[in-house]
């Protein structure tokens, strides 16, 4: 299985949404870069288990993305947070208009 790093941004907007357990076996996975092996002997879970539980919230993370869009307009709000605070005019006015769209 290869991880994907962009589910980590997705898990930190829509973690809330998954189980218990899938949220902390994707955190362990994804944000302490444990692998499956070590996740299921630290769990008392098997690997397959670990696996399944794992692909099982990836798929939910980006149906969320896909209907909600949240961590794409995120992304875009922290690109623009460094020129704004800088007083780039053109990227306040951005995230004004990202902001009114919500």
């Amino acid at each position: 299985m290869q991880k994907d790093l962009h589910v980590s941004s997705l898990l930190d907007v829509y973690g809330f949404a998954l189980s218990k357990k899938q949220r902390e076996l994707c955190e362990y996975y994804f944000n302490d870069d444990l692998s499956l092996a070590e996740i299921s002997q630290n769990e008392g879970i098997t690997r397959q288990c670990v696996c399944d539980h794992i692909k099982r919230a990836e798929k939910r993370l980006y149906e969320l993305e896909k209907q909600c869009g949240y961590e794409k307009i995120f992304s875009s709000l922290k690109a623009l947070a460094g020129p704004a605070q800088s007083g780039d005019e053109s990227a306040i006015k951005q995230i004004l208009k990202i902001i009114s769209t919500l």
